[in-house]
């Protein structure tokens, strides 16, 4: 059975308060029983956008809800790797203290590091747990 153009369009707003970084109005939704690993077509989660899009705090709270920050979508990609393209160190922060694993995806964190991160972000993705 196909999703009704109503599920359709709740499921994006859920994933643009991820990208926008509404951290209370999107926890809100989960806490309510939203699937906190709600994936869009493209394989990407909540955490995953709310990472790409350099927001930290967002991360913490659906980390804290049980997000899995090593869920990579349909091209391998994990959020932590995202967030080392994209230069977000403090979301490369918050994913580390939510265990993400450095080695998981394709590429992985390591490899994005070396390849695209500046140096505060190389020195957190190979610190001393690296």
């Amino acid at each position: 059975m196909e999703p009704g153009p109503e599920l359709e369009e709740f499921a994006t707003r859920l994933f643009d308060l991820a990208r926008s970084g509404r951290t209370e109005a999107l926890c809100a939704y989960v806490d309510a029983g939203v699937p906190v690993n709600l994936r869009n077509q493209k394989g990407d989660t909540l955490l995953m956008l709310a990472a790409y899009h350099g927001h930290a705090a967002t991360v913490r709270a659906l980390g804290e809800r049980g997000a899995d920050p090593d869920l990579a979508n349909d091209r391998g990609q994990t959020p932590l790797a995202g967030a080392v393209f994209k230069k977000e160190p403090a979301v490369v922060r918050a994913l580390l203290e939510l265990g993400a694993d450095r080695y998981a995806g394709t590429p992985s964190a390591v490899d994005a590091a070396r390849m695209f991160g500046d140096g505060e972000i190389v020195d957190l993705i190979e610190g001393p747990s690296g």
